[in-house]
C-alpha cells in the first residue's frame, strides 16, 4: 500500500504554512470554537483548544457541557470557556472542533445537528463520529453542507460508520478511507499507524510520521486542535489536514528522539508540534 499511495512529506507539510504579515493582529488568524466535555471527560476539550491556541489560532473558545465545568482553564487562561449551547452560537467563528468527550446522550446529539447546519468549517472526531454512525439521517446533513467538514475516525470509529467489522477497515485501510470520503463528501484522516488522509477531490496521502509511544489517551484531541487551528488561519481543510496529520506525528517522533517512548502524552505533542511548526517557518 505505501508503495503506491504518495508519502506526505515535510516540504509538503511546509509548503502550506501560513505566513503572517508584520501588522498581524489576533483577528487575522481565525477563531475556533471546541465543544464537547461532558461529566468526566473535561480533559478531551480542553487538550484539543490548548493545541489549537498553540498551533497559532487567533482566538479559541471552549463550550463544555459537564455540570461541574471550570470558568477559566487555570493552565491556559487565554481560553475563554462557556457553556456548549452558548459557544456553538457565538459569533465570528471559522472552525468547530466538534466530539471531544461529547458523549452521545440527546444533548450532545442535538449540538452535533445544529453544528452542521452551521455556515462554519467543522471538525469531527470521538463521540461525533459515534453519533453520526447512529444516526444515519446526519449524513444528508454532511452532504447538503457547502463548508468544509473532516472526519478523523480511528479504525474503530471508521468501523462504525461504515458498518463494518474493524478486521475489514484494517484489512484494506485505503478503501476504507476512500470510502469514508466519498460516503460523507468530507476530508478524512483514518488515523493508526500510517495514517491515511483523502481529500475532498478523492486523493489520498499515506503519513509515515508518528511511533508507538503516541499511544497514549488525548492524543486525538489534540490532532483535532490542529486540524481547526489551520483551518482558522485560512488554509483550505485539505491543506490544514495534511499538515496537521504530519506535524502531529513529526511532533511524536521529536520526543521519540530525546529518549521519550514511554509516558509521551498529548500535552507533550502539542507543545513539540508548536516548537517543530516555528522552526519550519524560520527554515522556509
Amino acid at each position: 500500500m505505501s508503495k503506491q499511495i504518495p508519502a506526505i512529506t515535510q516540504n509538503l507539510a511546509a509548503s502550506f504554512l501560513p505566513r503572517r504579515p508584520r501588522d498581524s493582529h489576533k483577528g487575522l488568524f481565525g477563531t475556533v470554537a471546541v465543544i464537547g466535555g461532558a461529566n468526566g471527560m473535561l480533559g478531551a476539550p480542553l487538550l484539543a483548544a490548548r493545541a489549537a491556541l498553540k498551533l497559532g489560532a487567533g482566538c479559541v473558545h471552549v463550550g463544555l457541557l459537564a455540570e461541574n465545568a471550570p470558568g477559566v482553564d487555570l493552565l491556559q487562561p487565554e481560553l475563554m470557556l462557556h457553556s456548549a449551547s452558548t459557544a456553538l452560537h457565538l459569533p465570528g467563528v471559522n472552525v468547530f472542533a466538534m466530539g471531544c468527550g461529547l458523549g452521545r446522550d440527546m444533548v450532545a446529539q442535538k449540538l452535533l445537528h445544529d453544528a452542521l447546519n452551521l455556515e462554519a468549517a467543522v471538525v469531527l472526531d470521538a463521540d461525533a463520529l459515534n453519533i453520526l454512525a447512529q444516526h444515519p439521517d446526519l449524513r444528508f446533513l454532511l452532504l447538503a453542507r457547502k463548508s468544509e467538514t473532516v472526519l478523523t475516525p480511528h479504525p474503530g470509529e471508521a468501523a462504525r460508520l461504515l458498518y463494518c467489522k474493524v478486521d475489514k477497515v484494517q484489512s484494506d485501510r485505503a478503501a476504507a478511507a476512500r470510502e469514508l470520503a466519498q460516503k460523507f463528501s468530507c476530508g478524512v484522516v483514518l488515523k493508526g499507524a500510517d495514517s491515511l488522509c483523502v481529500t475532498r477531490d478523492g486523493k489520498i496521502y499515506i503519513n509515515k510520521t508518528g511511533n508507538p509511544g503516541m499511544s497514549s489517551a488525548g492524543m486525538g484531541d489534540v490532532l483535532t486542535g490542529m486540524i481547526a487551528a489551520f483551518i482558522a488561519q485560512g488554509l483550505s481543510a485539505d491543506k490544514a489536514l495534511l499538515l496537521a496529520v504530519h506535524l502531529h506525528g513529526a511532533a511524536g517522533d521529536a520526543l521519540a528522539e530525546q529518549g521519550i517512548s514511554v509516558g509521551m502524552t498529548a500535552g507533550d505533542v502539542t507543545e513539540w508540534a508548536r516548537w517543530l511548526l516555528n522552526k519550519w517557518l524560520s527554515n522556509s
